[in-house]
Order: C-alpha cells, then structure tokens, then sequence
C-alpha cells in the first residue's frame, strides 16, 4: 500500500474559537487516536490534497514536532456548503493488529455484456476491507470478464486475498446496464 508522510504541529489549545482561528489559517484540525495516548494536532490544508482528493488508500507517516506515527484516515469532515475540509481523524496503526479501511475497486477483464452494446454501471466505488496493516491491498480486484447484458458482479463472488470483506455480500459492485436502443432491437428480435 502506499504510504505518504503528512507533517503536524501539535495544538495548545483545543476547542471550537482555536479551531476556527486555525481554519482561517489554512489549517486543519486533526486527531490521532488508538495508539498509547491521544494527539491533538492541525495540518496545512494543502498537505491533505495527495491523501484525500485522490481515489487511492494511503498508510499516512505522521510527524507531529518529530514524533513519527504510522496511521490511516478514519474520517474526514467538510463543509456541507464550500467543500472546505473542518477536521481529519487518523487511527493509529501496529504491526499485526487489524484495521477497518475502505479500499477502491479495481476491474480486471473485458465483459461480455460491454462488447454487445451494454453500459458498465459502477455501484461501489470502494469496498470495507479488515486486515492487518502489512496487508492491506492497495485495491480489491473484480473480474468482470463474464458480465453478460442486464447482470451484476456482487462483494460475495470476490475472493479476498490476506484480508476480509465487510460490505455486504449481496451489495453489487458493477452493473451492465443495456441501453434503450439496444433493448429495442432486443425486443425486435424475440
């Protein structure tokens, strides 16, 4: 999995009048728990643009005034309006124990139903993985190489490698949907 290193600085003070003077700062507010201790810290908004703004999941290396912690994204808040970033939780990580992360699909194979005229509907974006921090997958690989005209691939016909699914098994992942024109001529043809 990829790892990206973020650098914080801890908060003196905590509470709603600090973080808002941060925000107007350019900075986020941001918390590291599930390690020893709880840390309290803010981030230059512009560090979180490789992290957040992107599809990929990232093992995050914290450097908080030199204190390196390993950690993932557990949550991230924005502005219901403007989209602005409000505060980030990190959940912090050790080897061997297992973490819940959100990991994106990835298709592998040509289908079927694509080549006949049909339109690939993604459903799930991203798949709720457990797995130890070693092995965590960089994405969750679907075979679509049989999807025929009107099917679905579901998270039970995954085969999970070093990690468990937690997504539904009956929730699909992609959908060939078949467009008008072509149900026309389906019908046509009966």
């Amino acid at each position: 999995m990829k790892s990206l290193e973020i650098v914080g600085f801890k908060r003196a003070n905590l509470g709603k009048t600090d973080a808002k003077a941060l925000r107007l700062d350019a900075q986020v507010p941001c918390v590291l728990y599930g390690g020893k201790d709880t840390v309290h810290f803010s981030v230059p908004a512009i560090l979180f643009r490789e992290l957040l703004y992107t599809p990929e999941a990232h093992i995050v290396d914290l450097n908080v005034e030199g204190a390196m912690y390993r950690a993932i994204v557990q949550d991230a808040q924005f502005h219901p309006v403007n989209e602005m970033l409000l505060h980030v939780d990190f959940l912090e990580i050790e080897d061997g124990k297992e973490v819940k992360m959100d990991i994106p699909v990835k298709y592998i194979g040509v289908s079927p139903g694509v080549l006949a005229g049909g339109k690939l509907a993604s459903k799930l974006r991203k798949v709720r993985v457990k797995a130890s921090s070693e092995n965590l997958p960089d994405y969750v690989e679907v075979d679509i190489s049989t999807l025929e005209l009107g099917k679905s691939v579901k998270v039970g016909s995954v085969v999970p490698n070093n990690y468990t699914i937690l997504t539904s098994a009956e929730a699909p992942i992609a959908t060939v949907t078949v467009p008008r024109a072509l149900k026309g001529e389906l019908a046509g043809n009966k």
